[in-house]
């Protein structure tokens, strides 16, 4: 679904601060109506047999077949699956199916099903499965698959600690994906994006660890936090300045793409260096906070889900997006800044439980404005009721 990693030979010069600026502006904030959902399910693999085992890119790349994406093999197809969806591999081995955009919930429910369902069926024979925990510390993270991308940001991220091996290699997300708005809703929907964010967290923590509910998002907050902390304004008008000055980690090139110091935009321009989009547009692909656009909102902040389980926040979010999000957003304000008490203890924290609980209360009127069937949302409202309700986090339904 991103555009941010375009093609580098349909690029276009940038020539000044400005022109990037507005770059980025049009790259990222997109206005129409607000009716499409995707969404982007990650998983880590593990052997049960032996825990410590780690996925091998020779062993998943004949699994995949003609499924397997080009960075595993440059002469694929990467055909979608049955249910169009592509699958890409993280650094670690991790499998992710990012689905095309759907405008009706119950279809992209069941197309998401159908590429799981491939998903496990093809890795069935290389005795790995997917992972119900969005973190494994069962084995030491360790890279299995390398490109200078992701090679330059593992080398700027171990500057900082472990974090960076941990985010690239040992943990797993659900990213829901909606639609920015039309312009004059626009406002709103990014407010309300970021505004759910602790609560949320919180609720669908699935990666705890010695101090935290979700060490996922602590591996995130910790590794680079100019680009991946949530942003001191949620004014749209304000992320492209912020991308501008967040310095620049990688350039294409031969050899290294890691940029070594704090160069931002500006500065390469000063060199007199040629700047083109595609530049920005990887740029822009390692730019890592809560909610990051794309054309569309990437909800980046929740935690994989055990099997089945990502239904719950994808109906909430889907839901709650398709109706008055004014009241979201009253409920949310108090706890609108309480990422770090979400990361650390979840819901034990009791402003971010009493914001769960009210929000539960909206979840009935919002189920009708989604097209679900009756078993669907049955399930639904039992995961959010768990979630928020009970406040029953996955982490403790999931054997370690």
């Amino acid at each position: 679904m991103s555009h941010l990693l375009a093609d580098p030979a349909a690029a276009s010069p940038i020539r000044s601060v400005a022109e990037a600026r507005e770059y980025v502006r049009g790259v990222c904030f997109k206005h129409g109506p607000p009716v499409r959902t995707g969404l982007e399910l990650e998983w880590l693999l593990v052997d049960p047999d032996d825990p410590r085992r780690h996925p091998e890119l020779g062993v998943l790349l004949a699994a995949l077949g003609s499924h397997a994406p080009r960075s595993l093999n440059p002469d694929s197809p990467a055909a979608p699956l049955p249910g169009g969806g592509l699958v890409t591999i993280e650094p670690g081995g991790q499998v992710e199916i990012s689905s095309a955009p759907h405008r009706r919930l119950d279809a992209l429910i069941s197309a998401m099903r159908t590429d799981e369902a491939r998903l496990r069926q093809l890795l069935a024979p290389t005795g790995f499965v997917l992972s119900d925990r969005a973190t494994e510390t069962r084995r030491t993270p360790a890279r299995v698959l390398r490109t200078p991308r992701y090679d330059a940001m593992a080398a700027r991220f171990a500057e900082r600690g472990p974090a960076g091996d941990l985010m690239m290699c040992a943990s797993a997300a659900t990213q829901v994906c909606l639609d920015l708005g039309e312009r004059e809703e626009a406002p709103l929907r990014w407010r309300a994006a970021h505004m759910l964010g602790p609560v949320l967290l919180a609720a669908f923590a699935n990666s705890p660890g010695s101090a935290a509910a979700s060490e996922r998002m602590a591996a995130w907050w910790a590794l680079d936090p100019v680009r991946t902390l949530p942003p001191l304004s949620l004014e749209i008008a304000d992320y492209p300045q912020r991308a501008l000055r967040t310095p620049v980690l990688a350039r294409r090139g031969g050899g290294s793409w890691l940029v070594e110091g704090e160069q931002t935009v500006a500065s390469w321009l000063d060199t007199g260096r040629p700047l083109t989009t595609a530049d920005l547009d990887l740029h822009l692909s390692m730019l890592f906070p809560p909610v990051r656009p794309q054309g569309y909102l990437e909800l980046r902040y929740l935690d994989a889900q055990p099997a089945g389980q990502w239904l719950g926040p994808l109906v909430l979010l889907t839901a709650l997006f398709a109706g008055p999000l004014q009241p979201v957003v009253e409920i949310c304000l108090p706890v609108g800044a309480r990422w770090q008490p979400a990361t650390e203890i979840g819901l034990a924290d009791p402003q971010l439980a009493a914001a769960a609980g009210q929000l539960a209360q909206l979840v009935p009127d919002a189920l009708d404005r989604v097209p679900l069937t009756a078993a669907d949302r049955e399930l639904a409202q039992q995961l959010i009721d768990a979630r928020l309700t009970a406040q029953v986090g996955p982490a403790l339904e999931v054997a370690p």
